[in-house]
């Protein structure tokens, strides 16, 4: 008995043993076969003598030796095309994967379906690549996924409605793609979910009144899609919500009050829809809003007075609407907002002093009366001051002087009168225009203008000078009307050179500008604002076609300030320097036009407009590539070095932005708008003339008015940010020497639109944030002149770099900037 006892021991351990020994065979073999998927892909041909994947870049393992992460933030891309396929991978491989991270890495085709099989994801990114295809419907699958990341690609076709069973989702991204239909109403069971982005797609239909729901979503980024109907009442209910972003859509119905229970609001952007109805008074109770955009809408009625005594309001953006009555300035905290732009609505009434409690306010487009109250009060924060296009009157006093930006063309101001009488010191009224956004193709002029400067011990003498003056005036306008007159009725002899009305305009120099002037009124219909593609303070841009065929921009002054003796000396100024500027990366001054009813210069026309206008463009900033972004770099430079090292005396530009950056056809780029630069002469007391764009004004400028060529340098670095960024850097700009900014990657600082920069771009994109920080630099002393970035920029030697992915900011503020020696091949984290 006890043998038979002891057999069956024997027998029950061997079949336990074999058991083992095929469940570690199957597990070896699942190992082997994780291996063997790596490698088939190509992605990891450098680890071939490498038996222990888990040791691979990349790759993380369980204790059991099973692959639970794949992430190529540190894998070195596939220089191949072919290998660029996300089938590469056989991920029915790893049925153990947690976490799928393949961003940035360029990688086409489809998404496999056979991903929706791997049940233990809790996080996968596939974004910034170039797959096209819709998202499988087999992901609904993946219950356990918290983080869903497909962000810039070409995705294409309907949102698949069994995302909606993704109960532990907190984080999808699925912005930036070509999705279409309407939003799954399964979204509503994500009671998790904290953020949502979904803008930039081809989304139709309207918004799922069960979204509001999620309660702990935090960030609904909707932007620029096809979406339709109201903004649901029920978003009311998400109480953490912080970013609300519905922009560029076609909403209409009224503003829900129910989004004045939304505590933590900080942004609420509607703009760009077809919203009617008022602004309800609700809003005024998001007392941690900072932005608020409701312009670009059919909105009326008054504005809540309790708009303006918001605390944290940092932007109120209300302009193209339909909002009529009195501004209700005496409601305003102060100070109050940075920007506040209440332009093209049917505001009528005065304004007061408390507009001096913003620093940026624009009230063009309205209907306001009254003058410009002065002095603000001792508060004020103003700087930037548009009161354009309204039926303003009165004095100008001389306080208008200490903004840096004011525009008052198109109202009833009296210039010819005294300004500020009981100052007894010289009156005048002082402008300075900078480039205008709406501007896409021809920049504006910055200018400045003296009026009436007079002796006050004069001014008792007037009357008495007027009635002995007016007389004489009176028979001297009279003769010369008769002359001009007879001499009309007089056979005309023709220009010598030219035969015909149509003549060449492009060799009409010193000519008094009648042929040019008549195929100017025939090409515009008498500037017909159907041609004009700008309009600043005291110019218009207009774009005309010659009966010869060539298209021209025209830079035409405004006709009262034309009639002022001392715009017409500017003008001619312009004209006498430009007409001395010859380089490919110029604007070309073709000619201009001298006439009793307006005056204007005649430019190259840039097809493609500013690059401000391509880089806001979602569409075009796309095709603007990494290698059109080095190239249009390269030609700011040059034109840049041509105007301070081959110009005598040197040219300082004084306003260096994206929107004075002209694109011809080819995306080739073109500097432009020398309205406000001066020929640099060390006797010249227009190098104090404080002019320049805000964002991109030189630090100097703060404490000292001298401009130099080193202004312009520190002006093309910001340029330079915003090129590769694809938006203004803003405050990163001031954060350059933070720790937190220096620990940022350059592939995150680079404009997402894109996929990242490969091999020859990636090397050229180094070499210009080099230089852009170098330009950066506070101490004007330390910066390079615009000659020694010209000579870097097109130096033929260009060293070997790290890959984007491995670089970051703090690497890039040495002289030598993002550089690895050539005999280096691997890279250590410091």
């Amino acid at each position: 008995m006890n043998e038979s006892i002891m057999a069956n021991c024997f027998c029950s351990l061997l079949v336990m043993a074999l058991y083992m020994m095929g469940e570690l065979s199957s597990v070896f073999g699942a190992i082997n076969q994780e291996r063997e998927a790596l490698l088939n892909s190509g992605w990891w041909n450098d680890y071939r003598n490498i038996s222990d994947h888990c040791r691979w870049v990349s790759i993380d393992c369980n204790e059991a030796g099973s692959v639970i992460a794949i992430d190529s933030w540190y894998m070195k891309t596939p220089s191949s095309q072919e290998l660029l396929w996300i089938d590469k991978l056989n991920f029915t491989a790893f049925p153990n994967l947690v976490t799928l991270y393949l961003t940035g890495m360029g990688l086409r085709g489809s998404i496999p379906t056979a991903i929706g099989s791997l049940t233990n994801l809790t996080y996968i990114d596939l974004s910034k690549n170039i797959l096209q295809g819709s998202i499988p419907p087999e992901f609904g699958n993946l219950t356990q996924l918290q983080t869903l990341s497909f962000f810039h690609n070409s995705l294409s076709g309907s949102i698949p409605s069994t995302l909606g069973q993704l109960m532990n989702l907190k984080f999808m991204y699925l912005d930036s793609n070509k999705l279409e239909g309407r939003i799954p109403t399964e979204f509503g069971n994500l009671t998790k979910l904290v953020k949502l982005y979904l803008s930039d797609n081809l989304l139709t239909g309207s918004i799922p009144p069960n979204l509001g729901q999620l309660e702990s979503l935090t960030y609904f980024f909707f932007q620029s899609n096809q979406i339709t109907g109201p903004i649901p009442v029920e978003f009311g209910n998400l109480k953490s919500l912080q970013r609300l972003y519905l922009s560029n859509n076609s909403l209409n119905g009224s503003i829900p009050p129910t989004l004045g229970r939304l505590d933590n609001l900080v942004h609420l952007f509607l703009d760009s829809n077809q919203i009617e109805g008022y602004i309800p008074e609700e809003l005024g109770n998001l007392f941690q809003l900072e932005v608020l955009r409701l312009n670009h809408n059919k909105i009326s009625g008054l504005i809540p007075a309790k708009l303006f005594q918001m605390d944290k309001m940092f932007s109120l953006y209300l302009s193209s609407n339909q909002l009529c009555g009195s501004i209700p300035f005496e409601t305003m905290k102060c100070p109050y907002a940075t920007i506040v732009d209440l332009s093209h609505n049917l505001f009528n009434g005065s304004i007061t002093s408390q507009i001096g409690c913003v620093s940026d306010l624009s009230l063009s487009h309205n209907f306001l009366v009254g003058e410009i109250p002065f002095p603000f009060r001792r508060s004020s924060v103003l700087t930037r001051l548009d009161l354009s296009y309204n039926n303003l009157s009165g004095k100008l006093h001389k306080e208008l002087a200490s903004l840096s930006y004011i525009n008052l063309s198109y109202n009833s101001f009296d210039f010819s009168q005294d300004l500020d009488s009981k100052s007894g010191v010289p009156d005048y009224c002082y402008f300075k225009e900078d480039s205008l956004i709406n501007d896409h193709h021809m920049p504006n002029f910055s200018y400045c203008h003296l009026l009436n400067q007079t002796n006050p011990q004069t001014r008792k003498s007037k009357p008495v000078i007027m009635l002995i003056l007016l007389p004489i005036i009176f028979f001297i306008l009279l003769l010369l009307l008769s002359i001009l007159y007879f001499s009309r009725c007089k056979p005309k002899k023709k220009c010598e050179g030219i035969a015909t009305k149509n003549g060449n305009l492009f060799s009409i120099w010193n000519y008094d500008g009648k042929i040019a002037f008549e195929d100017i009124i025939e090409a515009t219909e008498d500037f017909d604002l159907k041609y004009c593609i700008g309009t600043g303070a005291y110019g218009s841009v207009y774009r005309a076609q010659l009966p010869s065929g060539n298209i021209v921009a025209l830079k035409k002054l405004h006709h009262v300030e034309s009639q002022n003796p001392s715009f017409e000396r500017s003008f001619q100024n312009e004209v006498k320097m430009l007409t001395k500027i010859r380089h490919k990366n110029i604007v070309k001054l073709h000619g201009y036009c001298l006439h009793n009813r307006c005056m204007f210069l005649v430019y190259q026309y840039m097809e493609r407009g500013s690059l401000f206008y391509i880089l806001n463009n979602e569409v075009e900033a796309k095709e603007l590539n990494w290698n059109k972004r080095v190239n249009v770099i390269k030609g700011m430079a040059e034109a840049l070095s041509y105007m301070h090292h081959d110009c005598i005396p040197p040219i300082v530009h004084r306003d260096v932005t994206s929107s004075n950056v002209l694109l011809n056809s080819q995306l080739e780029a073109h500097v432009s708008d020398f309205g406000t630069a001066r020929l640099l002469d060390p006797d010249s007391s227009n190098q104090t003339l404080a002019v320049g764009t805000c964002g991109y004004i030189a630090p100097e400028l703060a404490y000292t008015m001298s401009v130099t060529e080193k202004c312009d340098v520190y002006s093309f670095g910001v340029v330079i940010l915003e090129t590769l960024m694809g938006k203004h850097p803003g405050e990163l700009i001031a954060s350059l020497f933070n720790p937190t900014t220096q620990s940022m990657l350059l592939k995150d600082l680079l404009d997402s639109r894109l996929p990242l920069p490969l091999q020859k771009d990636a090397k050229d994109i180094h070499l210009v944030v080099n230089v852009a920080l170098s330009c950066l630099c506070s101490k004007p002393d330390l910066r390079p002149s615009m000659q020694q970035v010209v000579k870097k920029l097109s130096s033929l030697k260009i060293p070997f770099y790290l890959p984007l992915h491995e670089v970051f900011i703090h690497q890039l503020m040495s002289q030598e900037i993002g550089l690895v020696s050539s005999e280096f091949h691997e890279y250590t984290e410091p």
